[in-house]
């Protein structure tokens, strides 16, 4: 079992702080992804954990033990980079075969464990060319087979498929959880990138300017998002934001975006669970493309809008709709929306909204 756990970790690069009080505990078998922009800490974070970065403040612990003292060397914990770092003068299987040398096993036994890391890896018919032979998707197997073959409490992986084109990246994330799920081995997986961290993932840790921002089951933090940086940052395209204005009704709530003449109609419900901020402005509403229900005819509770932009995205659409002053994009099925410039009708899903404080930015935790 290997168990992983940062408590009030505190990271500086001179006058910038780059890790701020991170909290986090990983268990074991757990594939964690750390996901955010560049410069927010995630790989400092991982770099941390793996001994290549000291820390300032705080403890982190492998299996309860603090090891922030500890060489790299000790913690036993393998890590894979972006760029693969293969010794050009080696083949695949001496490549593998290095960490085990380093340790004096015996030559059998190194065989042995080679050979059973590249049958994993799928790479056992590769063992003989040298890095210059290979694709980047097969050079970045060997690395990964480097890491693994000594059997390490954990793996850690900064980027690993970063430098890989589309297809091939595509391909390495199933390689990579096919073999996460094989090995049942502990793995912190870095990224900037919200597809592989959703594809890949039992839990995402989402992080902004050194703060960890959530921490959740990729579709958490898709259908729950504790703030707008979280709920702008998941998800593709991005959740539509907009300040909004609400308006008690005799039966109803009414929600007004871009200034539109009439609103969207809520239930009334909303009002009661808003708790005062309708009343206090700095309210935005958040809505994921798919929460904006469009329709060419007119119908009730919904309002006309003109479509300015329609992109195609094979089996869908994404249509972006004037509402008042604001722009929402709404996803259609190819061809719903013919041309920009069309009138049609839209209207929000109320079990899809999200609301948010409109000052700090969190989450109001509102259901409909």
């Amino acid at each position: 079992m290997t168990q992983i756990e940062l408590r009030g970790v505190q990271k500086w690069f001179g006058a910038v702080q780059v890790i701020k009080n991170l909290d986090l505990a990983i268990e074991d078998n757990e594939f964690i992804v750390l996901l955010g922009q560049s410069g927010c800490g995630k790989t400092t974070t991982l770099r941390a954990i793996a001994g290549l970065e000291t820390i300032d403040e705080g403890d982190i612990l492998i299996d309860g033990k603090p090891v922030q003292h500890m060489k790299a060397a000790a913690r036993d914990i393998a890590m894979v980079f972006q760029s693969f770092s293969l010794y050009p003068h080696m083949n695949a299987f001496e490549n593998i075969a290095f960490p085990l040398r380093a340790t004096r096993m015996n030559k059998v036994e190194v065989d042995k464990a080679v050979r059973e890391i590249a049958r994993v890896l799928r790479i056992s018919d590769l063992l003989d060319k040298r890095p210059s032979a290979l694709s980047g998707g097969d050079m970045q197997r060997v690395a990964i087979g480097r890491a693994l073959v000594r059997r390490p409490k954990a793996m850690l992986m900064d980027e690993p498929i970063g430098a890989l084109d589309a297809k091939l990246r595509e391909e390495m994330r199933a390689e990579i959880k096919r073999l996460h799920i094989k090995q049942g081995s502990t793995t912190i997986y870095v990224t900037h990138d919200q597809i592989e961290a959703m594809s890949l993932a039992d839990r995402i840790v989402i992080m902004h300017e050194g703060v960890l921002q959530q921490v959740g089951t990729p579709e958490e933090v898709y259908r729950q998002p504790a703030n707008l940086f979280v709920a702008q940052f998941v998800g593709s395209p991005v959740m539509n934001v907009a300040d909004i204005a609400v308006m008690e009704e005799q039966n109803a709530a009414r929600v007004q975006v871009g200034g539109a003449a009439g609103g969207f109609e809520f239930p009334r419900e909303l009002l009661g669970k808003l708790n005062g901020h309708a009343a206090g402005g700095g309210l935005a509403l958040g809505i994921r493309p798919e929460g904006v229900l469009v329709r060419r005819d007119a119908a009730e509770g919904f309002l006309p809008v003109e479509a300015q932009i329609v992109e195609p995205l094979g089996s869908f659409d994404i249509v972006d709709l004037k509402v008042g002053e604001q722009v929402l994009r709404a996803r259609t099925k190819a061809g719903y929306v013919i041309r920009p410039g069309e009138r049609i009708y839209a209207r929000i899903d109320p079990s899809q909204a999200h609301f948010f404080d409109g000052a700090s930015g969190k989450s109001l935790e509102i259901r409909l």
